[in-house]
């Protein structure tokens, strides 16, 4: 099983944590477009946290249920109302079933803000897309959002970028540029206590996950710069894409 960064004190303090990606208008934006992805069937989250997404999409009428690999994540989830329509297991996403009896049985599965990436290694995250074509039916959908590598930004020799300086928190991004590593190093200060964690990630490219897909049996269906389907481009910061599994 794979180390959980995501105990009680992070757990406890995740969703104040969200920022923009915590607002109601961000919200439902992501629920919107994976309601409409899910076209009236029932939908899988990977990393299903908190309950961000997971509880305000199950509001719109969608089945939804859930892996985690943090006990502490999912007890935050499981205190707050609504959560008893979604069915939760915990796991690790790459490999863990979701439900008592295993079958394909979602028209949706879908991992959010830059989830993909906790699973540290290719080979995690090609098992991931099977995992995700194991539980679609046909014809279902597999939805990624994740950030585009922003190593254009680092100068040569460097492997250090801030993503957040502000009084109360510090985050640097610790890249490694030859396995594509990805440390997220976070110093919050509240007072005189400062709470340091660094979380490892590994990011990916948009044709790497394409070839993953394709691995899974996964055909590649619509890529956008974000939830408001914006067209792709060069100078996109992230990506939300789409993979449909064939219907026969």
């Amino acid at each position: 099983m794979p180390f959980d960064h995501f105990g009680d004190e992070v757990a406890a303090r995740y969703d104040d944590s969200l920022g923009e990606m915590g607002e109601a208008a961000t919200v439902e934006r992501t629920v919107a477009f994976l309601a409409e992805e899910a076209r009236g069937g029932a939908a899988l989250e990977f990393g299903v946290g908190t309950g961000r997404i997971a509880l305000p999409l199950s509001a719109r009428g969608v089945d939804v249920a859930g892996i985690d690999l943090s006990a502490a994540m999912l007890a935050q989830l499981q205190a707050k109302p609504g959560a008893e329509r979604i069915a939760l297991t915990q796991g690790d996403f790459a490999t863990a079933q979701a439900g008592r009896s295993f079958r394909p049985a979602y028209r949706l599965a879908y991992v959010v803000y830059n989830t993909i990436g906790n699973l540290t290694s290719q080979d995690a995250q090609v098992a991931c897309f099977q995992n995700a074509a194991d539980h679609l039916e046909p014809g279902g959908r597999f939805v990624i959002e994740v950030g585009v590598p922003q190593l254009q930004r680092l100068p040569p020799g460097e492997t250090f970028q801030p993503f957040d300086v502000s009084p109360t928190h510090l985050g640097f991004d610790e890249f490694d540029l030859v396995s594509q590593g990805l440390v997220s190093h976070h110093y919050t200060f509240d007072g005189d206590r400062v709470d340091v964690r660094s979380i490892p990630f590994r990011y990916v490219w948009p044709a790497e996950l394409d070839l993953m897909a394709r691995l899974a049996g996964l055909r590649p269906h619509a890529r956008f710069a974000d939830w408001d389907r914006a067209p792709f481009s060069a100078s996109s910061s992230k990506h939300v894409s789409v993979w449909a599994k064939p219907s026969g």
